[in-house]
């Protein structure tokens, strides 16, 4: 299954959930997640099924002053 990542193509398994994702791309902590604009909390990272041709984000906090 296509999916596109933070404007990267990606091909994952079919029934693949935010949580294989994150692990797939080796995210690291902390970030947050909005598929097709939709924020996912983390709590349903492991139950969110991606779906051909979802658009996801995986943001980081910037800080700065």
């Amino acid at each position: 299954m296509r999916i596109v990542v933070n404007h990267i193509p990606r091909d994952l398994p079919a029934l693949s959930k935010v949580s294989d994702l994150l692990q797939f791309i080796s995210a690291k902590p902390p970030y947050a997640v909005a598929v097709n604009l939709q924020f996912i909390p983390k709590t349903q990272h492991s139950i969110h099924i991606l779906e051909e041709n979802d658009q996801v984000e995986v943001i980081a906090p910037v800080t700065g002053g």
